[in-house]
């Protein structure tokens, strides 16, 4: 289920297309949407996970009042990482305006390094991973 936002002014920068800071703020939105519709929030309680690389492509401008819909994928996930893509297309064609790949890891709270994915919480990405 895709999240949607409408491009605000606040949105926009002196091109008069959406700012490329706010690409990131629309795809945390998405993720957070994504994950909540999947009831990861009881599975998160335990273990953390950090967005360590995102790699956004602008495809194409966004502007004022368009309505843009962000779908969110897991591709991959590892012992310790995964990989999320996630796409950014105006509803009104269907026009992808950017898209982004993003990988993440389960880190520990107190070392900061990253750690195994627990058993409970890979078999929900899992589940994510295959549907």
């Amino acid at each position: 289920m895709p999240t949607t936002i409408k491009v605000r002014g606040y949105h926009l920068d002196v091109h008069q297309h959406v700012n490329n800071a706010h690409y990131l703020e629309f795809l945390e939105d998405a993720r957070w949407e994504w994950l909540g519709c999947s009831n990861a929030f009881s599975w998160m309680e335990e273990n953390r996970l950090a967005l360590i690389m995102v790699n956004i492509n602008y495809r194409h401008p966004a502007l004022l009042g368009d309505v843009l819909d962000i779908s969110s994928q897991m591709l991959e996930l590892g012992g310790k990482s995964g990989v999320v893509a996630q796409t950014v297309a105006r509803a009104s064609d269907k026009e992808i305006v950017a898209d982004a790949r993003l990988i993440f890891a389960c880190v520990d709270l107190l070392t900061h390094k990253a750690k195994p994915i627990k058993r409970k919480l890979k078999q929900k990405m899992e589940e994510m991973l295959s549907g």
